[in-house]
């Protein structure tokens, strides 16, 4: 909680090693797929895209990504916030044809949840009506 809240305070540096020693002591006691340890690669990817570390944050919304599926499943909640925030990184890095890919699964999983109108749903279509319009 204390790197998310340096992560808002703009105290990066603070924030990542924070997170790195949060996310290094989640994988020793509870293994690098445990659900609780998947909020930490989440985390530390975002705070390193906040430094425009694009790179390693797609390396950390990556792992993310891979243990949710496994875990949790394709069509989860959580695993679809992980789609997301992996297209995320990836537009900000001028990967749009992959971003878009990924913008659109989440989008279709979305619909398929829930329904179309749903916020979570809207939130989707309009991340792919902006990688889009970066095209």
């Amino acid at each position: 909680n204390l790197a998310l809240v340096l992560d808002s305070q703009g105290k990066y540096d603070e924030s990542e090693a924070l997170n790195r020693r949060t996310l290094e002591g989640r994988e020793k006691i509870l293994g690098p797929d445990h659900p609780t340890t998947l909020p930490s690669l989440k985390n530390l990817a975002q705070v390193l895209k906040s430094q425009g570390k694009y790179y390693k944050s797609e390396v950390m919304h990556r792992r993310e990504l891979e243990g949710c599926e496994k875990i949790l499943g394709p069509g989860h909640p959580d695993t679809l916030i992980s789609v997301s925030n992996l297209a995320s990184v990836l537009q900000s890095q001028g990967k749009y044809k992959e971003s878009e890919t990924m913008h659109r699964h989440a989008l279709e999983q979305r619909k398929k949840i829930l329904v179309p109108d749903h916020p979570k749903t809207q939130l989707s279509a309009n991340n792919l009506a902006r990688v889009l319009r970066l095209q």
